[in-house]
């Protein structure tokens, strides 16, 4: 049930006076397409999942369904600490036509092991798409194990793990231990290189938001066996990728679509302006990269 092989953004939500943008909202999709961005994910944790009421998280969901319209794959942000409600919007992103659903394991109250078995198992029998399940510890504060992994692989529809732990060793676990019962691609734009190395598919990118070529060309050129230029693209990219953490995401990745040009619009409190030394410090990078 492979979803994707290449780069999948994590696109923004672009708000504007308080409220979803849905006119910048296609633009920004049109584009990623243009420049051969390979999948799109909606509401994730670059698009401020987080702080999306019910019915934008909705209407967001059906309304990339028919826009997007199976000119890529269409990865839906459905994850939740709370099971009943994740279910619903899986179900919900289900019907808007997803290709599949990206599933985070509960934050917050956590759960054991035995618990993000049940919680994922939960939400991918309540739907027939594919399940991506989603591993970031310094949001969730819960690693997802190798040993919970490999046992979630044995439900039908769980295709596969966005594994942003940062750990390679345990990455490389998952790909010895799971074989090809689960896809991987990496969580992390500075960890695109050494993840497919040890057989990942690909990334779900933030920083395919400002550099959607490069990234969809890094994938590219080391799924063809050009493993130089996928060398030189994943040095080259870094300056990028780990620019885009100089604060929380999205805030970096927002203020750098701005200085572009490409309209991202506001973010939504908690998340506040970037501070000018560290805008400062993007802007130079942006500059260094040839995007300003």
């Amino acid at each position: 049930m492979s979803i994707f092989t290449g780069s999948c953004v994590a696109l923004v939500t672009p708000f504007k006076d308080g409220k979803v943008d849905f006119e910048s909202f296609h633009k920004l999709i049109d584009w990623q397409i243009e420049k051969k961005t390979d999948a799109i994910l909606i509401a994730g944790t670059t698009g401020e999942t987080s702080t999306l009421t019910d019915d934008e998280h909705l209407a967001l969901l059906r309304d990339a369904g028919k826009y997007i319209n199976g000119r890529v794959p269409f990865v839906a942000g459905t994850g939740s600490n709370d099971t009943a409600y994740s279910i619903m919007l899986s179900q919900e992103a289900e019907k808007a036509g997803a290709d599949a659903c990206l599933i985070i394991n509960p934050y917050y109250n956590k759960s054991t092991q035995r618990g993000i078995i049940a919680h994922i198992t939960a939400i991918a029998n309540a739907i027939t798409i594919p399940v991506i399940i989603y591993n970031v510890p310094s949001r969730t504060g819960m690693n997802i194990s190798v040993a919970t992994i490999k046992e979630l692989s044995k439900i039908p529809n769980v295709a596969a793990v966005k594994e942003a732990s940062g750990d390679i060793s345990q990455v490389t676990e998952i790909a010895r231990v799971c074989g090809n019962d689960i896809d991987i691609y990496s969580g992390n734009d500075d960890h695109v290189l050494p993840i497919m190395a040890v057989g990942g598919k690909g990334v779900i990118s933030v920083s395919a938001n400002i550099i959607p070529e490069d990234m969809h060309e890094l994938v590219a050129s080391f799924m063809a066996g050009d493993i130089e230029r996928a060398r030189e693209l994943q040095f080259k990219t870094n300056l990028v990728n780990l620019a885009m953490f100089y604060e929380t995401n999205p805030i970096p990745v927002k203020t750098a679509m701005g200085l572009m040009g490409l309209d991202s619009g506001e973010m939504r409190l908690p998340l506040i302006e970037m501070e000018e030394a560290n805008k400062a410090k993007l802007t130079a990078d942006l500059k260094t990269y040839g995007l300003l």
